[in-house]
């Protein structure tokens, strides 16, 4: 299993943003109209990113999991203040899932589903710059073969997934990281050489 944790300087974009980035959000009817899985036990999987990657607000953890949930592999990166644009969202999402696991695009239907967790200032209400997150999330499992999986804020009031009106209290944006809650299955054989070696820290066995 591989878990990628990248450097703010390395993940961070560009803070030009065009003009058309507007048209490059979700609504939250046509998130809900998407027909994104729910999740079986969102807390858990909230627990467990929190956890491995302790968010801090503008922190971004992209996860992707197995058919039965398990995590395969996960990255955390910050953005720059910028205007909030779907488009440039998505590169940075769709950069970092290069990074830590291999595309699923010879598939005919995608196998693994990737979930976004952002933590951020405010309260849990959606925002336009969810909404590009949401667009972002949902372009960049398409380019990866993946299923568009739950979008999920940490906010000071605790977590919620958006479109689904399911949280909690805690873990919150400023909480201390809980106990490891999700299931554990053993690491995958790491890889020798190549970018995603360079980038990627092992997690421990699972």
């Amino acid at each position: 299993m591989t878990f990628g944790f990248a450097s703010s300087s390395a993940a961070s974009f560009s803070t030009s943003a065009p003009a058309a980035s507007a048209s490059r959000l979700l609504e939250p009817a046509e998130w809900a109209a998407a027909g994104i899985p729910l999740l079986r036990n969102p807390r858990e999987v909230v627990s467990g990113l929190h956890t491995r990657h302790q968010p801090k607000p503008s922190t971004a953890v992209v996860a992707v999991l197995d058919p039965d949930e398990r995590l395969c592999a996960s990255a955390s990166f910050t953005r720059r203040p910028a205007p909030a644009d779907g488009w440039m969202f998505r590169n940075a999402l769709l950069s970092q899932l290069r990074r830590v696991i291999p595309h699923d695009l010879r598939r005919r239907t995608p196998v693994r589903t990737a979930v976004l967790l952002y933590c951020r200032e405010g309260d849990a209400h959606w925002t336009e710059e969810d909404g590009a997150w949401m667009w972002g999330l949902r372009d960049a499992c398409t380019l990866h073969g993946l299923r568009c999986g739950a979008y999920i804020t940490l906010t000071h009031e605790g977590w919620q997934v958006l479109g689904e009106g399911r949280g909690g209290r805690r873990p919150h944006s400023h909480s201390a990281p809980e106990p490891l809650a999700m299931t554990q299955a053993p690491p995958l054989t790491p890889r020798t050489g190549g970018p995603v070696s360079e980038v990627l820290r092992r997690a421990a066995a699972r």
